[in-house]
């Protein structure tokens, strides 16, 4: 069979439908679900905080109807405003940022010095940096690095899984371990504030390097077959040759505008990740990044030798980019806003956990973060959940012994790596509307991958349980 025959039988497959009516479709089901589940809540404290000991089925159901489903969209994105904000904002600056050509000429430097044979350097390079972007100062904000993944992917003839892989896979996998993610679950518990830092860098540097195989592996087959590439189904990269071997560029030099564009580019980020670390004011902490970006966009602009309409232009390019991955965003908060409504949250939490009490110590811990994992889906953010979970989960690992670091390790655990999936998390759903993927085809490429990240934690779990690691490092 011809190539050309292949392509032809591949477009006549089912394709997947566009993302805004799968998340309204799912923002239906989360309806259906408040009829069928039933309604229950969890008591409270003298201090109005959740008392996990203390369960009771509301003895009725409180369905939130069509019309109440529909109205819920609203406040998804009202609710949203901060999040949606500071996306639109880190968009618009990332896009001056790649009309100034520093990545592209970054690239092809890079290229040109390594005569082409750069595909892992380059993609371990970036991928790493990702990494640890996501683990000290990753957010939701982050949506705003999927162009220059798309970028890459395009110069070094890859496809749309490369480009989300080399960002938001990548700054997942440190969002969802990094040492310093877990201060306001660790406020819950009780314990240190960042404590365990040493051990969670470690952590984060094995799903660093797993997750880098993954996805080089994935970029060997793309180049063996381009077949098995994204582009045969959905085509996101029309005029990208993906599988080609190399990419040839004629001779490229660094000068330095390059090297003080790329400076500010890495500063900026460190610059708001400090702050991160040092303010618990989630707003400001929005509010510092809204505006360092804007500076550093506006003096890379200037320096690569803007002017001020293009500079004008190109900031509102990047706005008009995020609009529809913004409204994404606000629909995936309008599902966990039914979800609430219909007071079926605490029901599921209570369903899965419950059994955990009569579990031994080993098999609990990794209970714990499995329950996690699950519930994480419905729940994505970590706040909410820590507020739902910890005085549930406290009291048991009192009850069995573990150490409250151990907890939150379980926590970390099973909050981290289904965000990968989640098809209600904006960062998920958001960088998959940039790069025109469909959330059913990132899920088949993304799914296995997420079960290997949760097999290598539960075994870490055993053996920080059986040792009694105390995370004191």
């Amino acid at each position: 069979m011809t190539e050309k025959k292949r392509q032809s039988e591949q477009k006549k497959k089912f394709r997947m439908p566009h993302l805004l009516w799968l998340m309204l479709g799912l923002l239906l089901f989360s309806s259906l679900l408040t009829y069928v589940i039933p309604a229950g809540q969890f008591g409270k404290t003298a201090s109005g905080a959740l008392d996990g000991t203390k369960f009771s089925y509301l003895g009725h159901q409180t369905p939130v109807n069509l019309l109440r489903t529909l109205l819920s969209i609203f406040p998804g994105l009202t609710g949203s405003a901060s999040i949606i904000m500071i996306v639109m904002i880190c968009g618009a600056c990332m896009q001056v940022f790649l009309d100034t050509k520093t990545f592209d000429r970054l690239l092809d430097w890079t290229i040109y010095k390594t005569e082409g044979k750069s595909d892992t350097l380059l993609i371990s390079a970036l991928f790493c940096m990702m990494v640890y972007l996501g683990g000290f100062g990753g957010s939701d904000a982050l949506i705003a690095v999927v162009p220059i993944g798309i970028a890459f992917a395009r110069k070094m003839r890859l496809d749309a899984i490369s480009a989300i892989g080399v960002t938001t896979f990548a700054t997942l996998i440190g969002f969802g371990t990094g040492p310093t993610k877990m201060y306001v679950i660790q406020g819950l518990m009780g314990t240190r504030l960042y404590g365990g830092f040493m051990t969670r860098f470690l952590i984060l540097n094995v799903f660093m390097l797993l997750g880098l195989l993954m996805l080089l592996r994935y970029v060997r087959r793309i180049r063996r077959d381009p077949l098995v590439s994204l582009k045969y189904q959905e085509e996101p990269f029309s005029g990208a040759d993906v599988g080609a071997e190399g990419v040839g560029v004629p001779a490229a030099v660094m000068d330095w505008k390059i090297v003080i564009n790329m400076f500010l580019f890495i500063g900026q980020f460190v610059l708001i990740t400090v702050y991160g670390l040092m303010s618990n004011d989630y707003n400001m902490r929005f509010s510092v990044q809204a505006a360092t970006m804007m500076v550093v966009a506006l003096v890379q602009g200037k320096i690569s030798g803007m002017s001020a309409d293009e500079l004008g232009d190109s900031f509102a390019k990047g706005l008009a980019s995020m609009a529809f991955v913004v409204f994404v965003i606000g629909l995936a908060r309008s599902v966990s806003i039914v979800l609430s409504e219909g007071n079926v949250l605490h029901t599921i939490v209570y369903a899965l956990t419950r059994p955990l009490m009569d579990l031994p110590r080993w098999v609990a811990s990794i209970g714990m973060m499995l329950i996690i994992a699950v519930i994480n889906p419905i729940i994505p953010s970590a706040t909410s959940k820590g507020a739902i979970l910890v005085p549930i989960i406290k009291p048991i690992g009192e009850v069995l012994g573990l150490a409250p670091e151990l907890v939150v390790q379980a926590f970390q655990f099973g909050d981290g790596f289904t965000n990968i999936i989640s098809p209600i998390l904006g960062w998920t759903v958001g960088s998959l509307a940039m790069v025109k993927v469909s959330f059913p085809r990132w899920f088949e490429w993304a799914f296995g991958k997420v079960l290997a990240f949760i097999g290598v934690a539960a075994l870490l779990m055993f053996l920080f349980t059986i040792s009694g690691w105390t995370f004191a490092l």
